[in-house]
């Protein structure tokens, strides 16, 4: 017991001095976890445990909840032509991209390649998202465009893996059918929790109901051989409108996932990174980051010039939306765990997964980050005067 007790301290210790140090920096906390994490994986010797992975894949579940909960559903209505352009060439061109390039460059098989493929064509909810509320952009109209241009590539990467390798029998069908009933319902169900219980009650029950829910398809979506995170971002689009009129109850709920769960998620991702592997595939870990970061610049790139976006809004829509990690490495794992990929493929995989979170993401903030101004952008119309010149403000995590 008093192991486990020393292991929760040395893994808060490194979220702490995470927020620390992003706090310094002025970047998303999340990158900064993820570095930590490899640093901690390969110097320290940290080590996963049952509980760890649990903590991190609760993590990874609520974080693409309250990523699917941000996109208002009137902004991606208004906004679902742009959306819609940039997210799908930010899925298509790295999916056709990364695979080409682990079946003819690398000579991976055929399945394997498809697995490069899906795990690079990502575009981080995650990470976008702790980007957004960092910065507070989350709020903005370009915040809403680009979480609305993740939904949609993130869906595209959803649909791949499933239509490419999920088990089409009726044990698949029986999930898709409950996830069908609980997604039609789970809107008034939860407006009538709170309005009979109340939204202020210490005992919370709102976001106990919200964490059944998340817990249960997480079941449901395992015993199916699927993903427990891939029901939790249609969960959170769905009660998106019920958030959007309760943000005390968002707070609460990003409070819980900002300061407990994510930590463990991001600084588990980083223990993925093995340095003398990466030594060892250095090549093909640089192409496929190549191609991955290529392909999502030619295609969304072009994309926003046509939709009318001034060329440093660009970059920074092109750069976010060329990161990748949950997904991603969800992807990788899925097809480390049922012998599609080997080790050595899944270290690659991951790493270059990882990279592309941490790169786009530093190189976006450092240079490209919006005015105030400039986040008011609609795409069609001028930019709003500038009020300041400053850049957004950065929020504490």
């Amino acid at each position: 017991m008093q192991h486990v007790w020393f292991t929760a301290a040395a893994w808060m210790a490194v979220a702490l001095l995470a927020s620390l140090f992003s706090i310094r920096l002025g970047i998303s906390v999340a990158l900064v976890e993820i570095v930590l994490g490899v640093v901690a994986g390969n110097l320290l010797r940290f080590q996963t445990t049952e509980w760890i992975n649990f903590l991190a894949s609760f993590g990874a579940i609520l974080l693409t909840f309250l990523a699917g909960a941000e996109i208002d559903p009137g902004s991606l209505k208004t906004h679902w032509k742009a959306a819609s352009a940039i997210g799908v060439v930010a899925f298509a061109l790295p999916f056709l991209g990364a695979l080409a390039a682990a079946y003819w460059l690398f000579h991976w098989d055929w399945r394997a390649a498809q697995i490069a493929g899906v795990a690079l064509s990502t575009t981080s909810v995650a990470v976008v998202y702790a980007v957004m509320v960092d910065t507070g952009l989350n709020t903005t109209e370009l915040g809403k465009m680009i979480l609305a241009a993740c939904f949609i590539t993130d869906l595209g990467t959803v649909l791949a893996l499933g239509a490419l390798f999920a088990s089409f029998n009726w044990w698949m069908l029986a999930f898709v059918a409950l996830l069908a009933v609980v997604l039609v319902g789970l809107p008034w169900a939860t407006g009538t929790l709170i309005r009979r219980f109340g939204a202020t009650r210490i005992s919370e029950p709102e976001v106990k109901f919200l964490f059944l829910v998340l817990f249960f398809l997480g079941w449901a979506a395992t015993a199916v051989q699927s993903e427990a995170v891939l029901p939790a971002y249609l969960v959170g689009i769905i009660v998106a409108r019920v958030f959007l009129h309760d943000r005390v109850l968002m707070h609460r709920m990003r409070s819980v996932a900002f300061a407990l769960l994510t930590p463990f998620y991001f600084i588990k991702a980083g223990l993925f990174v093995s340095l003398p592997a990466v030594a060892a595939s250095v090549v093909a870990i640089g192409a496929l980051l190549l191609v991955k970061v290529g392909a999502k610049f030619i295609g969304v790139w072009p994309t926003g010039s046509l939709l009318g976006y001034p060329r440093r809004l660009n970059a920074y829509t092109t750069l976010l939306m060329s990161t990748g990690l949950t997904f991603g490495t969800i992807s990788a794992l899925f097809g480390f765990e049922h012998q599609i990929i080997t080790q050595a493929q899944y270290t690659v995989l991951v790493t270059v997964v990882i990279l592309s979170a941490v790169v786009p993401t530093l190189i976006a903030q450092k240079f490209f980050e919006p005015s105030a101004a400039e986040s008011r952008f609609v795409p069609g119309r001028p930019i709003p005067a500038a009020e300041s010149t400053s850049a957004v403000a950065t929020t504490e995590d």
